[in-house]
Formats: C-alpha cells, sequence, structure tokens
C-alpha cells in the first residue's frame, strides 16, 4: 500500500521527508505541488531519481476524473473520480458567478438509507480518506486549468460543498482532516467560509462540529415538517427526534454565529402541501436559518415522486408570508445525472454487465 501523500499538513510531510532520509524542505516542495494539483512526473525541482523513487512508494494524486459529463444546459460538469483501489465516487462542478463550486463526496456509497437518495442503494463500501477529499478538488483544479480561463487564467475551485454520496459526519475525523487540509499555509488555502457541510442529522456530531472552531456552513437535510413524516423517509429520524436536530442546529448557531441552511426535497403526496409549509415555519421561527427548496429528483429505483413548478412556488410563498428566508433551489445539470449517486450506480450496472458478458 503506497503512503497517501495528501492526507498529509506540511509539517506531517517534512516529518515523513526526513523519515525517507530527504531534507526537510523536500517535503515542503512536494506538499506545494501537490497542492498546485502535480504528480511526480510534474514536480520539476525535485531530481528525476528521486521522483521515480517516490512513485514506488507514494501517492502524489490519489484521486482522477474517470468519466466527465458536461451539460449543454449550463456547462455544469459531473465527474466520476477514479479512487486508487478502484472504486469511484462523484462530484459536480457548478459554474456560478462568484466562481466554481465543487460538490464532493466524503464515502464510496452511504448507510443512511434515505428513501429518496440513489447514494445509499447499495449501503456505504467505506470511508474515503481526509487525502481523497482533498483529491477530489485537486482533480478538479486540474481539469479547469487544462481547459484554461476566458482571460488566460488558469481558474480554481473557489467554494467547497459536501452534498456528495456519504454522510459527512458519519466520517467524521477524516472530514475535519480534509477541512484543516483546505485552508493549510502554502496549500490551496480555501477559505472555509466557503465550504458548506450537509447533514441528515446526525445530533452528536453537529453538537461536536459546533466545538471546532471551524466556520463552515451546516447544512441540515430535513425535507419534513415533523417526526412523522421524516421517519417515513429518512431512517436517521428514529435515532433522532426533530426537536434534538433543530436544538443542535440552534447550537450551532450560537456557537458559530451563521445561519443554518435546511434543504427540503419536494415530494409529491409526502411533505408538500400548504399546511406542511406552515408547520414547517412554526418550527423555524426565530431561528437563523435559510430553506432551501428542491423539487424531488426521482429516483427510478424508490416510489417517492417529485412536484409540480405550482406546487413548489405555492410552498414557497406560504414560508415567506410565514417570515422564513427560503429560495428554490437553482437546478443544475439536469441532462447529465447530477442527482447525487445516479452515474456511480449506473457505471457500477454496466460494468456488471461487461463483466457477466465476459464470463
Amino acid at each position: 500500500m503506497k503512503t497517501e501523500l495528501t492526507g498529509m499538513t506540511r509539517a506531517e510531510l517534512e516529518a515523513w521527508a526526513k523519515e525517507a532520509g530527504l531534507p526537510a524542505f523536500r517535503g515542503r516542495q512536494i506538499f506545494e505541488w501537490i497542492h498546485r494539483g502535480e504528480d511526480f512526473d510534474g514536480m520539476s525541482s525535485l531530481p528525476a531519481a528521486l521522483r521515480e523513487r517516490l512513485k514506488e512508494t507514494a501517492a502524489a494524486q490519489p484521486v482522477r476524473i474517470r468519466t466527465e459529463r458536461v451539460s449543454a444546459l449550463d456547462g455544469t460538469v459531473k465527474f466520476l473520480f477514479a479512487l486508487e483501489d478502484g472504486n469511484c465516487v462523484e462530484g459536480v462542478l457548478m459554474r456560478y458567478h462568484y466562481g466554481f463550486s465543487l460538490c464532493i463526496s466524503t464515502q464510496v456509497g452511504c448507510r443512511m438509507g434515505c428513501r429518496f437518495c440513489a447514494s445509499t442503494l447499495e449501503g456505504c463500501v467505506r470511508n474515503l480518506t481526509a487525502g481523497e477529499m482533498l483529491g477530489e478538488v485537486l482533480a478538479a483544479n486540474r481539469y479547469l486549468r487544462e481547459k484554461g480561463g476566458e482571460d488566460g487564467q488558469a481558474p480554481r475551485v473557489s467554494h467547497v460543498v459536501l452534498m456528495g454520496s456519504g454522510e459527512p459526519l458519519d466520517n467524521y475525523d477524516q472530514v475535519m482532516k480534509f477541512l484543516r487540509l483546505l485552508r493549510e499555509p502554502g496549500g490551496i488555502q480555501l477559505s472555509l467560509r466557503n465550504v458548506s457541510l450537509s447533514t441528515c442529522g446526525l445530533v452528536p456530531e453537529m453538537r461536536r462540529l459546533a466545538e471546532e472552531d471551524l466556520p463552515v456552513t451546516l447544512c441540515v437535510s430535513l425535507h419534513a415538517p415533523n417526526d412523522e413524516i421524516r421517519r417515513r423517509t429518512m431512517p436517521v429520524a428514529n435515532r433522532y427526534a426533530m426537536d434534538e436536530v433543530l436544538e443542535a442546529c440552534r447550537n450551532y448557531i450560537r456557537k458559530t454565529g451563521r445561519r443554518v441552511i435546511f434543504e427540503y426535497a419536494l415530494s409529491e403526496g409526502v411533505n408538500s402541501s400548504e399546511e406542511n409549509a406552515r408547520e414547517l415555519a412554526s418550527r423555524l421561527r426565530g431561528m437563523q436559518c435559510h430553506v432551501n427548496l428542491i423539487p424531488l429528483n426521482a429516483v427510478k429505483e424508490r416510489d417517492m415522486k417529485g412536484v409540480t413548478e405550482k406546487t413548489v412556488s405555492r410552498f414557497l410563498r406560504t414560508l415567506e408570508a410565514e417570515h422564513i428566508s427560503a429560495t428554490r433551489r437553482r437546478e443544475m445539470g439536469d441532462d447529465i445525472e447530477g442527482a447525487c449517486g445516479q452515474l456511480r450506480r449506473k457505471t457500477m450496472q454496466e460494468e456488471t454487465l461487461r463483466n457477466a458478458d465476459r464470463g
């Protein structure tokens, strides 16, 4: 097993270099090259013999883009990232007026079991390492550099969203290390105020996160106005009641001073009535928060259905009338299987069929 260097801080890489019999400054050089997105072949300040030696024992870029799909509608790019062990995860690169936002995965699959999500259909294969999560960002930066910018400047990922496959707080320690690597001096130095972390509501970990002094935006997948509906669609609701989740959110707001984003996927006949909207408003009133309304992207293996634009507008107007900040989420990449887990699942199914044909 090769040593994964992307998961190391600059100090850790310096120590690793010294243990390998190299001067500490080589560790600093390697760290800087890694965060520029370079593999060993591109580390021109290192002697060729050293680069060849390092290839045998270490991995500088553990994530590669296996497949990319570019939306003809808005330029959104869906990535299938290949990992060193043969697994794959998804990412989505979106362009906004403020820059490029990358949605990354934190696990191969997911074990949360939410009824509306494709990522969880095969369960959780394993956690990603901090280095692999950073590797997703570095791979997207390489992609942007190769495409080039309109002004000749290579664009970079400026915002990161932990909303791909997996539950970030179910992989707590590695996610925390990844967040700290993002702002490591000499690295890509991405502001954590430009990072959003989404959870289905793991209350103890939400409380731990509030103590970390990491100014990320906490996004909570609520998707229901009460426990009864939430338990029908999200198994985690059987562990943590909605009141517990909301109190953990209030605690996060008190500790960090940052508002919480509530994600609410609208499904016909489940959670999308005006009565549901008024009940949701009553639960959130007085909280420093925002509701992100999401027309459900139906998964064929699931029985939940999407809603009409009329239903979305009615739900939104009802929340606004109740003085709850809310918007309809901008849909991006609808023509490239942009929903979480769909591209990975389709690829896995195609590979299974090809292997069966060979057999």
